[in-house]
């Protein structure tokens, strides 16, 4: 009978660990993301130009602003 609770007490641990680790790396994934964003003004202006197109600063911002909707 000991040996159901000591692994049941492992397991419960274990779950536990994992979840309290996964709510961990998220919020220093999410912190991690907003002080170092994967795409810039510079990267949308040279992705549109290499499509053709010479944007304005009001089409980088609009993308600014739809990418950054995504991230939160």
């Amino acid at each position: 009978m000991g040996f159901f609770v000591d692994l049941l007490q492992v397991f419960v641990g274990v779950i536990i660990g994992a979840i309290i680790g996964f709510f961990l790396a998220r919020k220093y994934m999410q912190k991690y993301l907003k002080k170092n964003p994967p795409i810039n003004e510079q990267m949308i202006r040279t992705m549109m130009m290499q499509m053709g197109r010479t944007p304005s600063q009001k089409q980088v911002n609009q993308m600014m602003k739809s990418m950054a909707k995504y991230m939160d």
